[in-house]
């Protein structure tokens, strides 16, 4: 694999294999699901579980990724969790069982969340490190893996049923890929990390308990919002394109392709607007425009304002995980650990309650409410506290300190 010269492109190149490494994990056994399903006789409420309990472990993993990140730090932390996830697609391939296969996929969720956690840390010390943005870009690369995975599926069906040569292929390329992140990632994002929670502690101290900010709380927020709205988008919209727009069969599943051709050519280009506006700007005007744009197409019916309407949710969406993640990790692990999960929280619990929604009214309502989610995330964000344009990648997202008495001296504060 090639090498780059340049420090800062040589990290980001390393972080992003990473994200492509988690997005080509996760979407290599969910291609497979149909196979997975026959090879252990599954009912359809039981591939739901299944899919539920991945979602459950990485909800759970917050208690244990907030510990491990303080101690082994980002890089470590990402690294063996890969390794653990490659393992993991294995152990799937080869589960004798329907229990056997929960338990493998819940292992997996707490390792999505630890990797998760892990490499945004990386991608957010990288931007403190070198004074640029690159988040949305990393996270572009998620979407990538997600490709790769598919593309990689569709190839290896034509060759073999086999589900255990699939992976065995899947699980090398993940190998190659961690063999080359390995070298290139930071190790100064420790020192930075226990800085911040630091600042924590004596927080906790002052005021007898050890609980969230508000900030963190908000943050959380946004990314829970953000999330529902992307999981329904991805698991609904060709549902509405066919059942409410009256689609055709070849023009339904445009709407999850307009949506996602969207969400990655805005995070290919959102870390020069995050340069140019400001991480608060981008979210609140993106949430607006997504909310705003898809209660529109509701309102007025038919194919193209559907196709119009889902183009502003994935413009909108693309940037809020990448720029609640940044925020989040300036704040300590702790509270990139809480975000993180209420993320994966949004994106699993999302989805279901726009069924609910739906199945009490008509599917027109239950989209509507990822309409008022995308606004939520608008009003989240007022309420978090941003870095400016000119310094989108330094400064810490935290509450501000009381203000101290005359003649009182103080320490800058300083945070990653």
């Amino acid at each position: 694999m090639f090498r780059v010269r340049d420090d800062f492109r040589r990290a980001q190149v390393a972080i992003a294999a990473l994200f492509c490494f988690l997005g080509l994990q996760y979407a290599t056994w969910a291609s497979r699901l149909p196979a997975i399903k026959a090879e252990l006789d599954l009912s359809e409420a039981e591939v739901g579980l299944l899919l539920m309990a991945c979602g459950a472990g990485a909800a759970a993993s917050f208690p244990l990724v907030a510990v491990l990140t303080r101690r082994l730090g980002s890089r470590l932390l990402a690294l063996s969790s890969a390794l653990v996830l490659g393992l993991l697609l294995l152990a799937l391939a080869m589960a004798p069982n329907y229990p056997v296969a929960l338990v493998i996929i819940c292992c997996d969720g707490v390792a999505v969340g630890c990797l998760n956690v892990a490499m945004n840390a990386q991608g957010a010390a990288l931007e403190v490190e070198y004074g640029r943005t690159a988040m949305s870009q990393l996270h572009a690369t998620f979407s990538a893996g997600s490709l790769c995975a598919a593309l990689l599926a569709s190839g290896m069906n034509a060759l073999t049923s086999n589900l255990a040569t699939h992976f065995a292929v899947a699980a090398a390329l993940l190998l190659l890929l961690l063999a080359y992140a390995r070298p290139g990632l930071l190790t100064a994002d420790r020192a930075a990390a226990e800085s911040a929670e630091a600042e924590q502690s004596s927080r906790s101290d002052r005021r007898g308990l050890t609980l969230p900010s508000r900030i963190t709380l908000w943050m959380g927020g946004a990314m829970a919002f953000g999330t529902v709205t992307e999981g329904a988008m991805n698991d609904w919209s060709a549902l509405y394109m066919k059942d409410v727009a009256d689609a055709s069969a070849e023009v339904a599943p445009l709407g999850i392709a307009v949506v996602s051709v969207m969400m990655v050519l805005a995070r290919v280009f959102a870390d020069g607007w995050r340069s140019r506006w400001g991480d608060g700007r981008i979210v609140r005007v993106g949430g607006a425009l997504a909310g705003t744009g898809l209660a529109v197409a509701l309102a007025a019916g038919g194919v193209v304002p559907a196709l119009i309407g889902f183009a502003c949710v994935g413009l909108g969406v693309a940037a809020v995980t990448p720029c609640v993640y940044v925020a989040a990790a300036r704040s300590g692990s702790d509270a990139l650990a809480l975000v993180a999960a209420m993320g994966t929280t949004g994106l699993l619990a999302g989805p279901a309650l726009i069924g609910f929604i739906a199945s009490g009214s008509s599917l027109v309502w239950g989209m509507g409410a990822v309409a008022v989610s995308a606004m939520l995330v608008s009003v989240c964000a007022t309420r978090i506290r941003w870095t400016g344009p000119e310094a989108a990648a330094s400064g810490p997202a935290v509450e501000p300190r009381e203000q101290p008495g005359p003649g009182t001296e103080v320490e800058p504060l300083t945070g990653t």
